[in-house]
């Protein structure tokens, strides 16, 4: 997908999230004043299961190493990762456990992200060149919830678990890859996050934010790319806030 395009659907969805954002927003800003005064869906987390919609925005970078390759040579003199936003949408399936325990699933989620590598070089007529990496992931992430008690319509959590990503937008297998940096399909992450239950009277907003540090070397080097061959191993990080409404 040609960047062009893919920043072009980034501001679409953001456009989308930020509507929507607005509409639950002021919906809930409207019964906020229900909050102390109404026990709002008494029974709702002693349901089996119930389902929800995720929306959020991302920061993304990669953590790397140096090759030895690197100190080696003096085209490319120094070389940083630099955080970009993207967007996600998720489907949330709760799964109840105990009292305070639930298990939390996404078996839909996209994630459109985009990481940079900025290089400085000694030679050419641009002193810097931006390489960018733009994925679009499709994750299974399984979290365990811890919750605490309900205290009227407010109740705060944490989460931990792991995450599987698939990128359909991977460039390992390019073949004409002389000024790319190449990247496997799979990825694996831990995750940990917090987040807060504000119930209304018809839906429970969840604002929430976690972190993802990759398990995984990311990176399928080739000692011919110029622009991959200073670089040894690298991994995901990313930091996600989100929106649901269950």
């Amino acid at each position: 997908m040609q960047t062009t395009e893919f920043r072009n659907m980034q501001y679409l969805l953001r456009r989308k999230i930020a509507i929507l954002f607005t509409g639950i927003i002021f919906y809930g800003t409207s019964s906020f004043g229900q909050l102390n005064n109404v026990v709002n869906q008494p029974d709702h987390d002693d349901k089996p299961y119930h389902f929800g919609i995720n929306l959020g925005v991302n920061y993304s970078h990669f953590s790397f190493t140096h090759h030895p390759e690197f100190l080696q040579r003096d085209t490319i003199m120094d070389v940083e990762s630099i955080n970009s936003p993207g967007l996600n949408l998720a489907l949330l399936v709760n799964i109840r456990l105990g009292e305070h325990w639930d298990l939390r699933l996404h078996p839909a989620d996209l994630t459109f992200s985009e990481k940079s590598f900025l290089y400085t070089e000694n030679f050419g007529d641009a002193p810097t060149i931006k390489k960018s990496i733009q994925s679009i992931t499709v994750s299974f992430p399984v979290h365990l919830k811890f919750s605490s008690d309900r205290i009227n319509n407010f109740k705060v959590y944490t989460i931990g678990g792991v995450k599987f990503d698939y990128d359909l937008a991977s460039n390992a297998g390019a073949k004409k890859a002389e000024e790319l940096i190449k990247l496997k399909k799979s990825d694996f992450s831990a995750e940990l996050g917090v987040g807060f239950h504000f119930y209304f009277p018809v839906f429970v907003l969840t604002p929430e934010i976690k972190v993802s540090s990759g398990l995984v070397n990311l990176h399928s080097r080739d000692e011919n790319l110029r622009y991959s061959n200073v670089i040894d191993k690298i991994n995901s990080k990313m930091i996600t806030f989100s929106l649901t409404v269950e």
